[in-house]
């Protein structure tokens, strides 16, 4: 006995066309018409959209900041995400000094083994590079599953990582088939803008994004593309939030340079207007990069349209407004960076890109799920609907309004950046691996995410 999906409007990240789906076990096994079988359970989907399942590579779950974690761990995390329409998500799990990366790794696995409601990767972040270290990323790609590495430019003195260490991890990346991620921000620099502003006395969350302008996050791009090029690696740049790294990104990209980037929700839809709130409650919005002056908006949506821009995901790394960002109430410096978001990526690129023109429905779903597929491994299992792929599928009903907000979001935190925003359109079944796992708006009983083995990193293969 199979699932038949019968009647939707199926988009992939090329086609849009109506159709029925059969699903056999925890695979789509048929697309096209008169695929029902005697016995077979029939879900009407006339007049919905059918996409693939999300993916959002870029999540926060779990993390210990100092003495502190993020307010979401696996559960609630991925339970929001499969909600929001997103059934895979691609965590960052991050070795602590003196840590192997295998001990690192080993690590998050048992924050989210049996704790997942979608399935479930990891990139890893390496904070202490040596010798043992760098003999690991053979034993990363082709033993574990972790096709991609993360390293940070910025916050010195703690996860910050010099040319040096930045040089040699694209070399030996390279030649073992990971991709590597870098957050860019010159971390030299915003240490020195953030003591110039303490020292003035300027240390209300209002001066955060004076402390990582947008110059600071163009030159770390810059320098990155320089390396990436100098050692012939692909490279992937994680939440370009300005117009100036976006520009430095094409021109890398137009000199053949092998890189690919990300952009999340809150800088298309988002503006530091918020930061002129003179009250504490700005500090709601204190990430890294800060949030961008609106003009940069149309750029990013220009460069997701043009196919600069890879990819859209979340950076959800949230923390309660009481209780933890509240601790830097004296002292921007030391509120804990992130936001919520994993819940609402589908649901905000709907409606302020597909919806205003500023995307093509096949555009929005290569931008959520085929193309993160093709750059992590994943593909074709995950990010496209077809015979043999996951029976990972969204039924979206595009006439679902709803009003975002902090009482009714599934996120494990006291807080919305998007409250009282507008969603037009919403996930109202979910399927992973032909298991329904939301129903009607409600999320199963009980996680049963698995985690996955990627595929090396082939740029020929994207």
């Amino acid at each position: 006995m199979g699932i038949i999906l019968r009647g939707g409007t199926i988009v992939t990240g090329t086609d849009c066309y109506q159709a029925d789906i059969r699903i056999e076990g925890e695979l789509v096994a048929a697309v096209g018409s008169q695929l029902a079988q005697t016995g077979d359970t029939v879900l009407a989907a006339e007049g919905y959209y059918i996409f693939p399942g999300g993916i959002d590579a870029h999540t926060h779950f779990d993390l210990p900041v100092g003495r502190l974690s993020t307010a979401d761990d696996f559960t609630s995390g991925t339970r929001a995400a499969v909600l929001g329409g997103t059934t895979t998500v691609i965590d960052y799990a991050t070795q602590g000094k003196g840590e192997t990366l295998q001990q690192g790794l080993a690590n998050w696995q048992r924050r989210a083994g049996g704790n997942c409601y979608t399935d479930y990767g990891f990139h890893m972040a390496i904070t202490d590079w040596n010798e043992q270290v760098s003999r690991e990323l053979p034993w990363l790609s082709r033993e574990a599953g972790v096709a991609s590495v993360k390293l940070y430019m910025a916050y010195k003195h703690s996860l910050q990582v010099d040319d040096s260490v930045l040089f040699q991890v694209l070399e030996q990346s390279r030649d073992c088939g990971i991709l590597t991620c870098v957050h860019c921000e010159n971390g030299d620099i915003v240490d020195n803008l953030t003591r110039q502003l303490r020292r003035q006395g300027k240390t209300a969350p209002s001066f955060h994004p004076l402390s990582r302008p947008p110059r600071v996050e163009q030159e770390a791009v810059n320098r990155l593309m320089v390396l990436a090029e100098m050692a012939d690696a692909p490279v992937y740049v994680v939440h370009l939030s300005c117009r100036e790294a976006l520009a430095t990104v094409a021109e890398a990209k137009a000199r053949g340079v092998r890189v690919f980037a990300e952009t999340c929700p809150q800088y298309l839809v988002l503006d530091d207007s918020v930061y002129q709130d003179p009250t504490f409650a700005c500090a709601k919005f204190v990430m890294s990069p800060p949030l961008r002056a609106r003009e940069n908006q149309a750029g990013l949506w220009n460069g997701l349209r043009t196919g600069i821009l890879d990819t859209v995901a979340t950076d959800h790394c949230s923390f309660n407004f009481r209780g933890q960002k509240d601790r830097g109430r004296e002292d921007f410096s030391k509120i804990p960076n992130g936001i919520p978001g994993v819940e609402h990526r589908l649901g905000l690129l709907y409606t302020y890109g597909v919806k205003e023109g500023k995307l093509s429905l096949t555009q929005f779903v290569d931008k959520v799920a085929t193309k993160p597929a093709r750059l992590f491994g994943l593909y074709p299992h995950k990010g496209t609907i077809a015979p043999g792929s996951h029976a990972d599928l969204v039924i979206w009903d595009e006439k679902r309004r709803l009003i975002i907000g902090a009482a009714a979001h599934a996120h494990n935190v006291d807080y919305s950046p998007y409250e009282g925003m507008v969603q037009q359109g919403q996930a109202i079944h979910v399927f992973l691996r032909g298991r329904q796992v939301v129903k009607d708006g409600v999320a199963a009983a009980k996680p049963e995410g698995r985690y996955l083995f990627r595929k090396r990193f082939v740029p020929g293969g994207l």
